[in-house]
């Protein structure tokens, strides 16, 4: 090769290499022309956009607006301060037919944004409608996009209620005005419209939770149309929880007329049998007639009295027992031998004292009052093992506290209170005497109570077997109750259960003292096999918490 052709091809690759940097450069410089170009027509189309959507807006007409004046009320919180009810703003929606131009076509409309709901009547019979109260933004906006001048938006503000059904009895409701019309919303109505503290309640939120689902089990179960369920601290009155089914929602329900709502725990008035054959007891010991070593002897399995006949339960109980033993195996002659030492006054007196029979001041207005009517030789019989009175799940607890917690007067609240001071109303050594005996009747063979015997928790109580009064006399409609203590060495908490026209369910396997009966069921259908057995699944689920919190 030619030195003139190395010179020749020499230059060419360094013309190539020039090239290539050169073309480098321009495809760099016309990338970022071509950005520029496209950012600047980006921004463009960005703002006419914008005026579009500016100008439509201005085309719809704007929507009237009312501002609803209505009472603030302050929240309502449990004892954690979690939130129970709260007031919001919100916005209702209402249309005036007069204004509307076009009626079909809007309620055309109105269907396809409301499918389940009919306006005609409204639209052709009425000045003023509500279209829907606490409308969504997303439907509000669907609304505007009408741009019909007849619609009126009215700022309110709403009560809501976060957990829906739990403590509907307890917190109540209130009227389309906003006031308070039972429960804590009713008592203390003008307290939460004066003010924007917390109403801060002394529930427990977790436990009212915990209760309940057990409650709603044991309907699946016996078949109960109703139940009610209260957790007392027994030395300052406290409730951690009160549950009472059927409940309902706060957030739909408006108005509530059927029967079936009644606040079991508070305002239903029931009969609740033996139960009360602890108060017999606790007043012959009160008033020193009896100990708990004093024998009965020769105790019949019927009596009569007024030509009404009062049997034990159990043909196989004992004919000599002593008060102690009554009370455990839950004897119905043996106690109204103790009730005739006691006597009618001093009986009386003593239901008094502990509050069965006198009135109950409490935090919210729904009630009952106490059905006892006059003393006699056969009242007094028969309220021995309690029947013929009639009283409240909440009195009974109330009781319960006093007997168990050293004889100190106790009030019921809803609501957190300072430190009180405590009064003491029955003998010092009663408690001492008496919480032993229940722990008895939870823990051993003759007691009525063994499916409550929860390990760790030292559960007493006392079971109660009503027949539901009718016209004439009583139904086969029982209320099985339970009323327990614990721990019974220094008792601090009372639950109280309840259950309204259980039925005994042969299909339900039993487990007792983790030993599985036999056979499925029982046929028995006694407080011992319902209520109780429901008591020791609660406290299986509220215990720890009970243990680590309070």
């Amino acid at each position: 090769m030619s030195e003139l052709n190395k010179h020749s091809q020499g230059f060419e690759k360094h013309n190539d290499s020039f090239s290539f940097k050169e073309n480098k450069s321009y495809l760099k410089i016309s990338f970022e022309r071509i950005a520029f170009i496209f950012f600047v027509f980006f921004f463009l189309a960005i703002i006419f956009s914008s005026k579009v959507i500016l100008l439509s807006i201005k085309k719809i007409p704007e929507i009237q607006k009312v501002l609803k004046k209505e009472n603030f009320r302050s929240s309502i919180l449990d004892n954690e301060g979690n939130i129970l009810a709260k007031s919001v703003p919100v916005v209702n929606l209402g249309i005036n037919p007069n204004l509307v131009i076009d009626k079909e076509k809007l309620l055309i409309s109105l269907k396809l944004i409301f499918p389940n709901k009919n306006f005609d009547k409204e639209m052709y019979g009425k000045k003023f409608f509500y279209v829907k109260k606490k409308i969504s933004p997303k439907k509000l906006e669907q609304i505007l996009l009408l741009g019909d001048k007849s619609f009126i938006q009215e700022d309110s503000i709403a009560r809501i209620y976060p957990n829906g059904n739990l403590f509907s009895h307890v917190i109540g409701q209130i009227d389309n005005d906003n006031n308070g019309i039972s429960g804590i919303e009713k008592t203390f109505d003008y307290e939460l419209t004066t003010t924007k503290e917390p109403l801060k309640l002394t529930l427990d939120k977790d436990l009212q939770y915990l209760i309940k689902e057990e409650l709603l089990k044991s309907k699946d179960i016996f078949q109960n149309i109703g139940s009610a369920a209260i957790l007392m601290n027994i030395n300052n009155g406290n409730i951690l929880s009160m549950v009472s089914l059927p409940d309902f929602d706060l957030n739909k329900r408006e108005k509530i007329s059927d029967v079936k709502y009644i606040n079991r725990a508070t305002k239903g008035v029931y009969e609740f049998g033996s139960v009360f054959k602890t108060f017999t007891l606790a007043a012959g010991l009160q008033y020193n007639v009896v100990e708990p070593e004093t024998e009965f002897k020769d105790l019949k399995k019927r009596i009569t009295c007024a030509g009404n006949s009062i049997s034990e339960y159990d043909d196989k109980i004992p004919s000599d027992l002593t008060a102690e033993e009554i009370l455990i195996r839950s004897g119905n002659i043996g106690s109204v031998r103790i009730a005739e030492k006691v006597g009618i006054e001093n009986y009386n007196e003593f239901l008094q004292i502990i509050g069965i029979i006198s009135n109950l001041e409490f935090d919210i207005q729904e009630v009952g009052t106490t059905q006892l009517g006059r003393w006699g030789k056969c009242k007094l019989a028969t309220v021995a093992f309690g029947h013929g009175i009639a009283t409240t799940l909440l009195q009974l607890s109330k009781a319960y506290s006093i007997i168990s917690n050293g004889g100190y007067d106790i009030t019921p609240s809803l609501l957190k209170r300072e430190k009180l001071q405590r009064k003491r109303i029955l003998n010092e050594n009663l408690s001492e005497t008496i919480n032993p005996i229940l722990r008895k009747i939870v823990s051993t063979k003759d007691g009525t109570a063994g499916f409550a015997n929860v390990k760790g928790y030292e559960i007493g109580g006392k079971t109660g077997t009503a027949d539901q009064p009718s016209k004439g006399g009583y139904s086969k409609k029982k209320v099985n109750t339970f009323a327990s203590v614990f721990p019974t060495s220094d008792p601090k908490f009372v639950l109280a259960v309840m259950l309204d026209e259980p039925k005994a369910n042969r299909e339900f396997v039993y487990h007792y003292r983790d030993e599985r009966y036999p056979y499925k069921g029982n046929w028995r259908n006694t407080a011992g096999w319902t209520t109780v057995w429901i008591t020791g699944q609660i406290m299986d689920k509220i215990g720890p918490i009970l243990a680590t919190k309070y």
